[in-house]
């Protein structure tokens, strides 16, 4: 196999890449900002045009204090979030007093074969300061002949003054075609922050 380079040593003469070689870039696809949202939907965009796509979420803070918030997937354009899907759930705490910390499995936030949302950040504070961020990949949600799995990873301001990693993996156990997404808390509105969709090139 030949290799590719580029012409140049120097990068910043580096104007586009050899077609051997892929991107990997993030392409900006849609951004929504939450203003006392009941829920966030994204309806269009999600398709074969990129074999993954990623969720950015910036400063999620809820209405309610002690809230959830979750993600649920759509195979018919967003009529219906009901997706089944099973799910891990590990997460990793530490107070602010240092007098707490943990590295668990949670069997309380996977789901096994079944409709409902999936948690991705649990017990999220509402005072001001307070919120999460991070990601989520789906996996080549215009697949119809695999599973659609995808992958979470948040870090939140906890209601009880901890900072809480969750890692949430999952499948969602269909090989019909994912094209659209929901993310909603458990009670009460997405106060405010933006969560951001890029497609993988």
């Amino acid at each position: 196999m030949a290799l590719k380079f580029a012409v140049n040593n120097s990068l910043s003469a580096i104007t586009s890449l050899p077609s051997g070689i892929s991107g990997g870039a993030l392409n900006l696809i849609s951004t929504q900002t939450a203003s006392a949202s009941a829920t966030i939907d994204f309806t269009s965009g999600i398709d074969s045009t990129y074999d993954s796509y990623v969720f950015k979420f910036i400063n999620i803070h809820p209405a309610t204090n002690n809230v959830d918030f979750t993600f649920n997937g759509s195979t018919d354009g967003g009529s219906n979030y009901n997706v089944t899907k099973t799910t891990t759930y590990i997460e990793a705490y530490h107070n602010e007093s240092d007098t707490t910390t943990s590295l668990e499995y949670n069997g309380t936030q996977d789901l096994a074969q079944s409709t409902s949302a999936q948690k991705i950040a649990v017990q999220i504070g509402s005072e001001n300061d307070e919120s999460f961020s991070g990601t989520l990949t789906l996996f080549n949600p215009s697949s119809t002949t695999f599973v659609k799995h995808f992958i979470s990873n948040i870090n939140e301001y906890h209601n009880q003054d901890f900072t809480l990693q969750a890692l949430v993996g999952g499948y969602l156990n269909t090989t019909s075609t994912i094209n659209a997404v929901r993310f909603q808390m458990t009670s009460g509105n997405i106060d405010d922050g933006i969560i951001k969709m890029y497609g993988v090139s």
